[in-house]
């Protein structure tokens, strides 16, 4: 009765409140989402497809305290405040001819990338002025928005940027002079993929923060845009668009749907390729080998084309990626990719490690999924969704200071490992100010039919102006199964409340409203519809039993992760790196009941001990996303014992011989993958090319071309240089060159297809003299091609 009384009090509480700011619904600013808002006056071209969804405005939605998201976004709110924009802000100044007000960043701000992080902070700043109205956000933002207009004043041509010998390599594609290696597009590193952020970043500071001049350079940056490409033949823009280039199609789309112009939108268009897309219009899955973020924008954008022309092709490209990539390449936290590039379709067993997952894809996905869903919602695009924002974003950020992964990683016995502060600046960096701002994004979405999404379980209060209602949700998910919901409103209303029915509810979810249990219709989507008249008070109440389940790899029933309903759960394996044959631990039973391995620890929310089946130890289980400071296993094997008896020879065996490489390496190199390449300091020749296969990375060199690297060497000591080939190659022949000394002519004839073997090279001890670092170079002198080579390393 005292806890009745006390909600009741509450509730009260909270309608008073609420009937103050029904009052002053107006007085906000409004922030525009990646996905249409309804009726949205500042959008020139209003959606031309038929939209079953629509956004709600970024600062209609508060999260509540009482959830890790809310802490994951004061988190990214402070390291915003840290950066200093002048700083960002540095090579800007320096290739428009001013005076720079601050040293350069570290990291790939001092790196070719140049330039990125300044249109990834606009973005940030904006959105996370939309979600927590502080106006430092959006002083921040004007302020670079006004230093951005004197660059482009000084350089008169409506080019903005940061990127290192820009004009002479955009002068060169303007001539149809184009030269591209996958990330390389006459010398510079992806140049369209940084200029894409810095115009994205300034249409978000349009949209969010309401800053016209911030329109006014992004077209300006659009108009050179098409100077410098318009003449360019069908041939010369494919073979530039061999070069990654982000989310160009996208924000163009985007600068059409505010302006009007329709030059923008077919702008958009000549950022369309045939190699990807094209595919993806037969319904063929181009993935396998390829570098995932490169292609999640290029979905983002064509979804984003079909809202604004109905476009049958769009459309199509759009949803048959999403489901490409979620259904034949996706990691049980929703991720995909392992060292940035996606394997055979449905072939995951094979490809766990320290690089799976780079967050930059998933941040790329949930907007994919977020176009889908205004489209056709669907119980399945929210689950996956509910799947990465948890188990993906939210892990990727340690709660203790905000700092963000790059990959996350999922091997065996691994560990997390995120960014420096101040030193680092990757893609992942830039994305990740972004993500940990906009968790408020799909908790809602409003019906076409007047009614309302709920999504996600997550504490918050939305704010409905189109009806002058406030929603209010209250719940302690995941770690409690309930939900309440509570409608505030100065009269009556009907409309249909569709709430996600979860697939991990296998005992279904249980519905009351007003504290009376109902029987809501199920629809086709997979949401439970409640469609009634609404009174002010009303309250909504869910209970969404989770249980105890495994996931296995789509290509191995017998390799599997755990989840307590859509939470993916970590086995923590303590701060000391776990031995690789006994340390990391499998499952040893005959019993494939779950909840007879793992049973709840008592006042622990969401954590499990392994009970018996562990071998050779029984780990403590908790919530994937609260994993940061240990070495963790999210996949195990299972075996019967009398597998295990079969197979822990060999099993233990192969994980003994690559530990003995681990620990015996200096240096390796993971060919024809973009950033070790360029910390490797690659240099090729013209008809050197990246290939993959079994999804590794790798390069060859055709007849009478080459290929170089450095790498580390320890003078004084015996040193070997390891390459990898694949069977599958034959009749190859080339020189190793080492320091200019021929090591030896190589013979490959083949091996067993499908199968990676590993070379060792002696180096001879006068090419070590005195260095720390070598030049291997690999030469196509015998008629023959070289390689191709799946990776490098120096080992003792």
């Amino acid at each position: 009765m005292r806890n009745e009384s006390f909600n009741r009090l509450h509730t009260i509480q909270f309608l008073m409140i609420v009937m103050l700011l029904l009052a002053n619904f107006g007085a906000s600013s409004q922030a525009q989402s990646y996905v249409p808002v309804r009726n949205d006056t500042r959008m020139r071209v209003a959606p031309a497809a038929p939209l079953q969804a629509y956004a709600f405005d970024l600062s209609d939605v508060t999260l509540l305290d009482g959830s890790p998201f809310r802490k994951a976004m004061e988190n990214d709110a402070a390291y915003l405040l840290q950066l200093e924009p002048e700083r960002l802000l540095h090579r800007f100044y320096k290739n428009a001819g001013l005076p720079t007000k601050g040293e350069v960043y570290g990291g790939w701000e001092s790196e070719g990338l140049s330039g990125h992080t300044a249109g990834h902070y606009l973005s940030a700043c904006a959105m996370m002025y939309a979600a927590t109205g502080n106006g430092e956000f959006k002083r921040r933002v004007d302020l670079i928005v006004d230093e951005l207009e004197r660059c482009q004043i000084a350089r008169k041509t409506g080019y903005i940027g940061a990127i290192p010998n820009e004009d002479t390599l955009f002068a060169r594609v303007s001539r149809g002079d184009i030269k591209s290696s996958g990330f390389d597009l006459n010398g510079g590193w992806s140049p369209w993929y940084t200029v894409h952020k810095l115009m994205a970043g300034l249409v978000d500071a349009r949209l969010y923060c309401g800053n016209q001049k911030a329109l006014m350079l992004a077209q300006g940056m659009a108009d050179w845009t098409d100077r410098t490409i318009g003449t360019l033949t069908n041939e010369q823009r494919l073979r530039m668009l061999n070069c990654e280039y982000g989310g160009m199609n996208d924000v163009l789309a985007n600068i059409y749907a505010i302006t009007g112009e329709k030059r923008y939108l077919d702008l958009s268009k000549k950022f369309h390729d045939e190699f990807v897309l094209g595919q993806l219009a037969k319904r063929i899955d181009p993935m396998p080998g390829k570098h995932s973020n490169t292609n999640v924008p290029k979905a983002i954008g064509t979804a984003r084309r079909y809202e604004l022309t109905n476009s049958p092709e769009d459309s199509s490209i759009a949803s048959f990626f999403w489901e490409t990539m979620v259904h034949n390449h996706t990691y049980v936290i929703g991720g995909n990719s392992s060292y940035e590039y996606c394997g055979d379709a449905g072939k995951l067993s094979d490809r766990l490690s320290d690089n799976t997952c780079e967050t930059c894809n998933t941040y790329n996905m949930l907007k994919l999924t977020r176009h889908l869903f205004c489209r056709r919602p669907s119980r399945e695009l929210a689950d996956y969704y509910e799947r990465a924002v948890y188990n993906h974003i939210l892990a990727s950020q340690n709660p203790a200071d905000g700092m963000m992964c790059y990959f996350v990683p999922l091997r065996m016995g691994t560990k997390k490992v995120f960014s420096d502060r101040f030193n680092t600046f990757t893609c992942c960096v830039g994305s990740g100010m972004e993500n940990h701002s906009k968790y408020a994004e799909s908790i809602y979405c409003e019906g076409a039919d007047g009614g309302i999404f709920i999504n996600l379980f997550i504490p918050s209060e939305l704010r409905w102006k189109r009806r002058n209602i406030v929603l209010r949700q209250e719940t302690r998910f995941p770690e409690q199964d309930t939900v309440s919901v509570t409608l505030a409103m100065e009269s009556a209303q009907s409309f249909p409340v569709y709430f996600r029915n979860p697939r991990w509810a296998y005992d279904g979810v249980q519905l009351k409203v007003n504290g009376r249990v109902i029987s809501p219709r199920r629809d086709s989507s997979g949401y439970l519809v409640v469609d009634r008249e609404w009174n002010n008070g009303d309250r909504i109440e869910a209970v969404m039993p989770m249980s105890l389940h495994t996931e296995c790899m789509p290509d191995n029933p017998n390799r599997i992760a755990f989840l307590y309903g859509p939470i993916v759960l970590a086995a923590q394996l303590g701060v000391t790196i776990p031995d690789p044959v006994f340390g990391t631990p499998v499952l040893l039973t005959d019993n494939r009941t779950v909840t007879d391995w793992l049973k709840p620890v008592a006042d622990r929310p969401l954590t499990f001990a392994l009970r018996e089946v562990g071998q050779p130890v029984n780990p403590v289980f908790q919530p994937f996303y609260a994993t940061n400071d240990q070495y963790y296993s999210v996949y195990f094997d299972y075996f019967t014992p009398a597998q295990w008896r079969n197979r822990q020879q060999d099993y233990e065996a192969e994980k003994k011989r690559q530990k003995e490489i681990e620990d015996h390496t200096i240096d390796h190199f993971r060919i024809g993958e973009m950033q070790p390449e360029r910390d490797h300091h690659l240099q090729a020749s013209e008809q050197s090319y990246v290939d993959a296969a079994l999804g590794r990375s790798g390069r060859e060199a055709r007849r009478d071309h080459f290929f170089s690297f450095e790498m580390k060497v320890l003078p004084g000591e015996k040193n070997i240089l390891l390459l990898t080939y694949l069977g599958d190659d034959k009749d190859r022949k080339f020189d190793l060159v080492v320091e200019g000394s021929l090591i030896a002519t190589v013979e490959w004839k083949g091996g067993k297809s499908n199968t990676f073997y590993d070379v060792e090279y002696p180096l001879p001890a006068d090419v070590l003299v005195g260095k720390e670092k070598i030049t291997v170079r690999i030469e196509a002198n015998h008629g023959k091609t070289a390689g191709r080579i799946f990776g490098c390393r120096t080992m003792r």
